[in-house]
C-alpha cells in the first residue's frame, strides 16, 4: 500500500509539513526531511522550486527563487534523495508545477520518483481533465498519487468528481488567497471547512493556506483530517538552524 494511504488511515489528525528544497541552503533538503520526521511530522511536502510559482505567497516565492539561485534542479533533487528512504519512512510529496515536470519528461520524472521513494505529487496547474486524458496511467503505473486541490470556489459537482478520481487526500485550500497570508480562519471559512466535511467525500481532506500556529492547525482540523504549514515553517528555518526544527513542530502540536 502507498505510505500516503497508510498515513491517512492512522487514528490522528495529521500535520503535513512543506518547504522548498535547496532553501536557504542547496544541500539542506535532505536533514530537513530527517529533522521534521525525527520531530513527529507527518508528512512532507516538498516543494520543487519553480521561476513563475503563481499559487504562492512572497514567503515561498522567495525561498523559490533563493533556491534556483542557490542551484536547485530537478536532477540535482533526485540525487540528493536517492538514499532518502534508507532514513526516513513518512510519505514524502513534491509539490510543483507542470513545466518543470515536462521539461524533465514526466514518465522519466514520475520513473524517477518511484525509485527514489516518492509517493505522491502535487501539481496545481496540471487540470483534471488533462491529467486523467494524457497522464493518469503513468502516475499509476510508478505507483504515484496525484492530489488535486480544492477551493471555497469549487462547485459540489466539482467536489465529488475530484473525489471520485482521486485515491489518497484532496488538497483542501482554505482561502481564493495566495499561500501565507492568514492570521486565523473566520466565520466563512469554518463554514467552508463544515460544508466540505459534510459532503462525507471518500477521500480525507488535508488543510492548507493559513495554518500558521497551533490555533489555525487546530481550527483546520477540527472538520479535517490535517492541516499543511509551508509559509510560517519557511520563515522559521530562514532564521533558525535545522536542529531547532523540533521547536517549530512543538509549538503546533503542544
Amino acid at each position: 500500500m502507498n505510505r500516503i494511504n497508510q498515513k491517512v488511515q492512522e487514528n490522528k489528525k495529521l500535520l503535513s509539513i512543506y518547504f522548498t528544497a535547496g532553501y536557504p541552503n542547496l544541500n539542506d533538503t535532505v536533514s530537513i526531511i530527517q529533522e521534521l520526521e525525527k520531530n513527529g511530522v507527518d508528512m512532507i511536502e516538498i516543494g520543487l522550486p519553480f521561476s513563475d510559482p503563481l499559487a504562492d505567497g512572497p514567503t515561498i516565492q522567495e525561498s523559490s527563487t533563493q533556491a534556483i539561485e542557490n542551484g536547485m534542479t530537478t536532477k540535482l533533487l533526485f540525487e540528493q534523495l536517492k538514499d532518502n528512504r534508507k532514513t526516513v519512512e513518512i510519505p514524502l510529496i513534491i509539490m510543483g508545477y507542470f513545466n518543470p515536470m515536462m521539461q524533465f519528461g514526466v514518465e522519466k520524472f514520475c520513473q524517477q520518483c518511484n525509485e527514489i521513494g516518492i509517493d505522491g505529487l502535487i501539481i496545481p496547474d496540471l487540470p483534471l481533465e488533462e491529467y486523467l486524458s494524457e497522464y493518469q496511467a503513468i502516475f499509476e503505473k510508478y505507483n504515484l498519487k496525484n492530489v488535486f486541490l480544492i477551493t471555497p470556489q469549487t462547485t459540489n459537482e466539482r467536489i465529488l468528481q475530484i473525489d471520485s478520481v482521486s485515491d489518497s487526500f484532496i488538497y483542501m485550500v482554505s482561502s481564493a488567497a495566495v499561500t501565507g497570508s492568514q492570521s486565523g480562519f473566520g466565520t466563512e471559512q469554518m463554514n467552508y471547512f463544515e460544508r466540505i466535511s459534510n459532503l462525507n467525500l471518500k477521500n480525507p481532506q488535508i488543510i492548507g493556506f493559513g495554518i500558521n500556529n497551533k490555533e489555525t492547525f487546530e481550527q483546520a482540523t477540527s472538520y479535517q483530517k490535517g492541516a499543511i504549514i509551508g509559509s510560517a515553517f519557511i520563515k522559521f528555518i530562514t532564521n533558525n538552524a535545522i536542529d531547532k526544527i523540533g521547536e517549530f513542530v512543538q509549538r503546533i502540536r503542544n
